[in-house]
């Protein structure tokens, strides 16, 4: 399989995984490399100035990771990710006990999932779902999505849940035509025929 990275002026940098072996297009700035594929950007790593040098992102490997879950301990992109601060101390205590709890691959597994919600959700709203999750001893990744997301948009949650209506006759004033079964008659006339 390609290796889901580039190669610009003698330095590698990581694309996303369904990305690799495809053409994609590098733009060199004094400062950054920025990659897009169809025209639309999707990476943006800071420029090496160091040849041979690799920044990989882990997130550009976390599909690839949840199919070969025991490949994540020695990724190179994971050491870039600690080092780089994006795998925090929070991530690491989920991943052990998940470990412990479920095992290697399928706590590897459920880590990568909690990885994959920083692409929707804020890093301090995952980190304080992973706290929750860790003080009641759960290690699912939708779990700290729903703790996550409350944490981090308290104000986007409906302040009481919105009522639905009790019958028929009241779901029939919201506008709607009510069903009509004219045509089941003609079917189970050609089914019995």
């Amino acid at each position: 399989m390609p290796r889901p990275r580039v190669c610009v002026r003698q330095s590698y940098y990581s694309v996303p995984a369904h990305l690799a072996g495809r053409r994609v297009a590098a733009r060199l700035g004094a400062t950054s490399v920025e990659v897009s594929a169809d025209g639309k950007p999707v990476a943006v790593h800071t420029r090496s100035l160091h040849k041979g040098s690799e920044d990989l992102v882990l997130d550009h490997y976390l599909e690839v990771l949840a199919r070969k879950p025991g490949a994540l301990a020695g990724a190179t992109a994971l050491v870039s990710a600690r080092a780089s601060g994006a795998f925090t101390p929070s991530h690491q205590r989920f991943w052990d006990g998940a470990r412990r709890e479920l095992g290697d691959a399928a706590g590897t597994r459920a880590l990568i999932g909690v990885l994959l919600l920083h692409r929707g959700i804020p890093a301090s709203a995952v980190d304080a779902g992973i706290d929750a999750a860790l003080r009641i001893g759960t290690f699912d990744a939708d779990l700290v999505a729903v703790e996550a997301r409350r944490a981090g948009w308290p104000a986007a949650l409906p302040a009481a849940p919105v009522p639905l209506p009790a019958t028929a006759s009241a779901a029939a004033g919201l506008g709607r035509a009510a069903p009509s079964l004219a045509g089941y008659d003609e079917l189970l006339a050609e089914v019995s025929a």
